[in-house]
């Protein structure tokens, strides 16, 4: 695992994951760890022992590895040794840290606007892919892979296909981001839409035939919008998703329905949001006395 040929070691690893229909990012992250886990040892893993597994995990931590990333790369060494290896006594060693529970970072109504003036005043591309994000709470990869076949128009809704865990869902489509699709699709580029079914064809096609536009990409161009937007927050193309979770909570829509929309297993992942909605909690009475403070109306998501 320490140089750019494919290792029988590695190639099992590969196959290992394959068997297991891990995604092709999930695949990537493991083998990263592993090769920095070969990296720290200078041999193979095959060849660690208890103690090596320990010092590893002191060391990522002294070499300055946020929590999240920390764990993320001892979860790819506990595959190698659970799976791959067999080695059930050295994947007891690895433990993860518990990481801290921070409030998801969003823009308030009013900034989200703001950010979809501007950037459809730069490109009519990126206010849609904006709109969707913040007005219907896709991830950017959703985003990103969108083709024209799960836009229904008819029925107001977008399916996602098998997204984040493998799962479809349905989400609103509102009237807005709909006439904007329209709009795009007019502008859109055709150069290789030839012998695509009409269905199949991407909405944000990137330059190469049959691939969408990366998340990287966007990412530089949302950053790029928030700037020019004069939004100094340090938010992320995600944080459009957690505004859209909490603006739907200030608004009174049900928590199940917010949990159904974005996707999430547990409910307790969609229960966060009510930490971050800054309107009901200003709207609370305190047992000090006097009038709570009236949240500013909200406006609709785009």
């Amino acid at each position: 695992m320490t140089t750019d040929t494919i290792s029988p070691l590695r190639q099992r690893m590969i196959e290992d994951m394959n068997a297991r229909m891990l995604s092709e990012g999930t695949q990537r992250g493991h083998i990263r760890a592993c090769k920095r886990f070969a990296a720290f040892l200078k041999r193979s893993p095959d060849t660690a022992a208890a103690d090596d597994v320990r010092r590893f995990q002191l060391h990522l931590i002294e070499d300055g590895a946020s929590i999240h990333n920390r764990n993320r790369i001892m979860t790819g060494v506990r595959f190698l040794f659970r799976i791959t290896l067999r080695r059930h006594d050295l994947a007891a060693e690895v433990y993860h840290i518990k990481e801290p529970l921070n409030l998801p970072l969003t823009l308030s109504p009013e900034e989200a606007r703001r950010l979809l003036t501007v950037a459809g005043a730069s490109s009519l591309r990126l206010r849609v892919m904006l709109a969707l994000a913040y007005g219907c709470g896709l991830r950017a990869g959703e985003v990103a892979r969108l083709r024209a076949g799960e836009v229904d128009s008819a029925q107001g809704v977008i399916r996602v296909v098998q997204s984040k865990g493998r799962k479809d869902r349905h989400v609103m489509l509102p009237e807005e981001v709909l006439e904007l699709l329209r709009q795009w699709w007019k502008e859109r580029p055709m150069r290789f839409d030839a012998g695509v079914p009409p269905v199949e064809r991407l909405v944000f096609p990137s330059r190469k035939p049959d691939k969408p536009l990366t998340i990287r990409q966007l990412n530089r161009l949302f950053h790029q919008a928030c700037e020019a937007a004069g939004i100094s927050k340090p938010v992320t193309l995600h944080s459009l998703r957690h505004s859209f979770a909490t603006h739907l909570l200030e608004q009174g829509t049900d928590i199940r329905l917010i949990q159904a929309v974005l996707g999430h297993d547990k409910l307790d992942t969609t229960a966060r949001y009510t930490r971050v909605a800054t309107g009901r909690i200003a709207g609370i009475a305190s047992p000090l006395g006097g009038k709570p403070k009236r949240p500013r109306k909200k406006g609709k998501a785009a």
